[in-house]
C-alpha cells in the first residue's frame, strides 16, 4: 500500500536530526526568553483565507468536519498565534512566542520538505519597531550558529521596494485599480522567481510583459550588498528604504554577521507588509533555510489593526540536512555509542540481575538495552554491535556468583569485572561516562 503523494515515514535517523534541531530551538528560545506556545493543529478555513485569501485553498489540506465546518490542517504556526494574539487583548506586550512541530501545506514536494514537514517559528507581537524584526532575524542566526551552520547569509530587504519600483518603472496606460493589482501581482511573483530559476527561463514565462520591463525587474532584483552598494538601485520610496537602512543598524548594533541586502527578496504575495528577511546557506542550493519579516497587514484582517507583528521561520528538515552535509549534525551512531547493551546468559537469576542493572542504568540517565528475545548470549553480543553501543556489560553465572558484571569498551574490547553496588550505585561513575552520558 502506498502512502499518498508528498507524505512519509519519519524514521529514527530523521529523527535524529529533528530532535538535534529542536534541541537547538529550544535552547535559543531560552535564551531569548521566548514563551513556548503549540497553536492548534486545526484552524477554521475562513482564518486562513483572512491571512491569503481564497487561493489558499490550492495550498492546504482542508476538508468539511463532522460538524459541517470548513476547516484545514495548519500551514504554519503564524496563522494560528496571531489569531490568539489577536483575540487577547488583556496580553501584556509586547509579547514573543515560540512553537516548533509539524505543518502540512499541499504543494510540490521537494528535497528537504514533504507535505508534511517540522518547522520552527518565532513571533514578536506589539509595537511595529524595528528593533521587533532585528529580534527575529537575530533568533535565526544564533540558532544557525549553535548548530554548528557558520557562514549563513542574511539577506534583507523591504516588500515596499518592490511595490515601489513596480509602481514607478512599469508603463502604465491607464489601468483601472483591479488591472494594477494583477500586474503588481504578477510582478511580485516574478521578483519571488528570481533566485529560483534561470533569467532566460523566466523572460520567456513572462514574455506578456511590456517591452524590456522583465529585464529591468530582474536587473532590480538582481541587486545585493550594503545599503551603500545598492542604493542606486532603490526606486523613489524613501521611507522602505530608510526602514531596511535602520534594519541594518540594528543588527549591526547586536552582531549579527553575514547580513546584506537582497532587493530580490518579498517574502509572498499577500503575507509581509514591510521589512523580509532569508536565512540562506551558501553552499546548499536548495533555498532559503528561514525567512521571515513583518506582516502588520494579517494582524489587522484578523481584527487588531493595532498590532504589530514581525516572525520568522525555519524548515526542520532542511536544516537538518545542512547540518548533515557539514558534518554538524549529531548522527544516529554517535547517539547510540552513548547507550549501554546489557547482556545476560539467559538464566533465570542472570536475566533478573540483568533487567535489574537496566532498570538502574536508566533511573540515572544512562541509555540501555537489553534483550527482549531470549537469545543466546552471542546473538546479544552481535545485536550490541550492530546498534552500535559504546559498552556492553555481561550477567553470566560466573559475575552473579560475585555480585558483579563484566564491562567491555566496545571499541577497543578492553574489559574490567565491576561490582553491581558501584554499577547501581553510581552507574556514570563506574562506567567511565561523562555527565552528558556518553562515554569517557
Amino acid at each position: 500500500m502506498d502512502l499518498p503523494r508528498g507524505m512519509r515515514d519519519i524514521w529514527e535517523d530523521d529523527f535524529a536530526g529533528i530532535e538535534a534541531v529542536r534541541e537547538g530551538f529550544m535552547r535559543t528560545a531560552e535564551l531569548f526568553s521566548f514563551r513556548l506556545v503549540d497553536p492548534s493543529p486545526i484552524e477554521s478555513l475562513s482564518t486562513l483565507e483572512a491571512k491569503s485569501g481564497p487561493a489558499i485553498r490550492e495550498e492546504v489540506y482542508h476538508f468539511e468536519d463532522k460538524g459541517g465546518r470548513d476547516v484545514a490542517l495548519r500551514f504554519d504556526f503564524t496563522v494560528g498565534l496571531t489569531r490568539h494574539v489577536a483575540a487577547s487583548r488583556s496580553m501584556a506586550m509586547p509579547a514573543a512566542l515560540a512553537s516548533f512541530g509539524g505543518v502540512f501545506r499541499y504543494d510540490e514536494p521537494q528535497r528537504g520538505r514533504y507535505r508534511f514537514f517540522h518547522q520552527w517559528n518565532v513571533e514578536v507581537f506589539g509595537p511595529p519597531t524595528v528593533e521587533s524584526e532585528a529580534e527575529v532575524i537575530e533568533f535565526a542566526s544564533s540558532l544557525y550558529g549553535s548548530l554548528g551552520l557558520d557562514g549563513i547569509r542574511i539577506e534583507v530587504s523591504h516588500r515596499g521596494l518592490a511595490e515601489a519600483f513596480v509602481r514607478d518603472e512599469y508603463p502604465w496606460s491607464g489601468e483601472g485599480e483591479e488591472a494594477r493589482a494583477r500586474v503588481l501581482a504578477d510582478s511580485l511573483r516574478l521578483v519571488d522567481k528570481s533566485a529560483k530559476r534561470p533569467r532566460a527561463a523566466l523572460l520567456e514565462e513572462y514574455s506578456h510583459m511590456p517591452g524590456g520591463y522583465a529585464e529591468s525587474l530582474l536587473d532590480f532584483a538582481s541587486v545585493r550588498g550594503s545599503p551603500d552598494d545598492a542604493a542606486a538601485a532603490v526606486p523613489s520610496a524613501s521611507g522602505p528604504w530608510g526602514r531596511v537602512r535602520e534594519l541594518w543598524d540594528a543588527l549591526r548594533s547586536r552582531s549579527v554577521g553575514g547580513v546584506e541586502v537582497n532587493l530580490g527578496i518579498v517574502r509572498g504575495l499577500d503575507y509581509y507588509s514591510g521589512a523580509v528577511f532569508e536565512a540562506i546557506d551558501p553552499g546548499s542550493g536548495e533555498g532559503a533555510l528561514a525567512g521571515g519579516g513583518r506582516y502588520d497587514a494579517l494582524a489587522a484582517a484578523l481584527g487588531r489593526p493595532d498590532l504589530g507583528a514581525a516572525g520568522a521561520a525555519g524548515g526542520v528538515e532542511r536544516t537538518a540536512l545542512a547540518m548533515s552535509r557539514r558534518g554538524r549534525a549529531a548522527p544516529l551512531a554517535a547517539r547510540r555509542r552513548e547507550s549501554v547493551s546489557v547482556l545476560h546468559t539467559g538464566g533465570g537469576a542472570q536475566r533478573a540481575a540483568a533487567a535489574a542493572l537496566a532498570s538502574g542504568l536508566r533511573a540515572a540517565g544512562v541509555p540501555a538495552r537489553i534483550d527482549l528475545a531470549g537469545r543466546p548470549l552471542r546473538k546479544q553480543m552481535a545485536a550490541a554491535a550492530s546498534w552500535g553501543s559504546g559498552i556492553s556489560i555481561t550477567v553470566g553465572p560466573r559475575e552473579t556468583e560475585r555480585n558483579a558484571a563484566t564491562v567491555r569498551r566496545m571499541d577497543d574490547g578492553s574489559e574490567t569485572e565491576v561490582g553491581m553496588p558501584a554499577l547501581l550505585g553510581d552507574p556514570r561513575g563506574a562506567l567511565g561516562l561523562r555527565g552528558g552520558g556518553g562515554p569517557g
